[in-house]
């Protein structure tokens, strides 16, 4: 069935304060309010709620029963991630070209593989073509839905905490850090393993819970692909430095990927990289090569990369263990063959979750 073409007009009048239903195959939504834009130029991101087929209520009112139709009877899906009030969010993205087409189509295959607590479910997705308004061509446009979380990303909180002068305590940096290395452990024990390839404050979805830790989802798997890559040329190197400038964050990305030795096997341990310069940044709201860049006059972010010289801010502010300092330093090998996996990373998570829970 695809996306109703009245869903699309949903859509953009919600852009100017209109609204409207959408269907996405089999399931009809209300566009509630644009929730912002995801990434790339083009691809948004709208509230919406489940508008669920009516059913008679046992009390002979006829009124609708929540959760009568809809999402809720879908065959596959946790029941966790059934909206207990029908909002979920919806992600638009308009198709470029035949090679987009292909990127997200790969997202939602590689998305549709992966069920664990901490990772963001695909739970519906269509993809329908619609003719350009000014030449009549064709193009395609797709919409993935997934849970909603509005408490916003690890870099909003972050960013909210650092304006107030604010910082986490050390255990809730190790409770949080422990969710990700759950949600990357899945993926990392695929065979072959995937690399997500987007371990980033901005790509880490945080709901608040009352007398709980912070419940951490890691999200965006538009660059995740299998991890292991034998690179046994300088068109090999190239390629997949060409690759990670378009699709990973350069504030967070391994140094192997951005000067890749001619003959190397890369691995998930990039992801590894990335989840060092997260920790760190959920200490002191930044990456640890943009507080270099801060300090090193003339350089450039890809040779403070390489260098892998780690710096601590000196000002007044939070105050962290060594040991927590010692963790990120570890993960932040500059030579990926000495960099530990995710289960080592996860062993010694657990014993400072044990020795700062106290």
């Amino acid at each position: 069935m695809g996306c109703s073409f009245s869903g699309l007009n949903a859509l953009y009048d919600t852009v100017g304060g209109g609204g409207g239903d959408i269907w996405v195959n089999d399931y009809r939504f209300r566009v509630v309010r644009r929730l912002g834009d995801a990434g790339p130029a083009g691809s948004f991101v709208f509230l919406v709620k489940e508008v669920v087929a009516a059913a008679t209520a046992s009390d002979g009112t006829g009124g609708a029963v929540p959760g009568a139709s809809g999402l809720a009877k879908k065959k596959g899906i946790d029941p966790s991630h059934i909206s207990a009030d029908g909002t979920y969010a919806l992600k638009k993205v308009l198709i470029q070209n035949e090679q987009h087409l292909e990127q997200v189509r790969q997202e939602i295959r590689v998305s549709s593989q992966f069920s664990h607590p901490n990772l963001l479910p695909l739970l519906e997705n269509a993809i329908i073509a619609v003719k350009g308004v000014q030449d009549g061509s064709q193009n395609h446009e797709a919409y993935l839905l997934f849970p909603v979380h509005l408490d916003g990303t690890l870099q909003d909180i972050n960013k909210n905490m650092l304006e107030k002068k604010e910082y986490f305590p050390t255990i809730s940096i190790l409770q949080i850090f422990r969710q990700l290395c759950a949600g990357l452990k899945h993926m990392h024990s695929f065979d072959p393993p995937y690399s997500h390839n987007g371990v980033k404050p901005d790509n880490v979805l945080i709901t608040q819970r009352k007398d709980q830790p912070h419940l951490a989802i890691l999200m965006d798997f538009e660059s995740a692909r299998p991890a292991r890559i034998a690179i046994r040329s300088q068109a090999d190197a190239m390629q997949l430095q060409e690759w990670a400038s378009e699709h990973c964050s350069a504030h967070y990305r391994a140094p192997e990927l951005w000067e890749c030795p001619t003959h190397a096997d890369i691995d998930e341990r990039t992801d590894i990289w990335s989840l060092g310069c997260c920790l760190y940044a959920m200490m002191y709201g930044k990456s640890p090569f943009d507080y270099e860049l801060d300090e090193a006059a003339g350089e450039s972010l890809q040779s403070v990369t390489k260098s892998a010289q780690i710096k601590w801010p000196t000002e007044a502010g939070p105050s962290y263990p060594d040991s927590l300092r010692q963790f990120v330093t570890w993960m932040l090998q500059p030579h990926p063959a000495v960099r530990p996996h995710i289960d080592d990373i996860i062993i010694h998570v657990d014993k400072l979750i044990a020795k700062y829970s106290i």
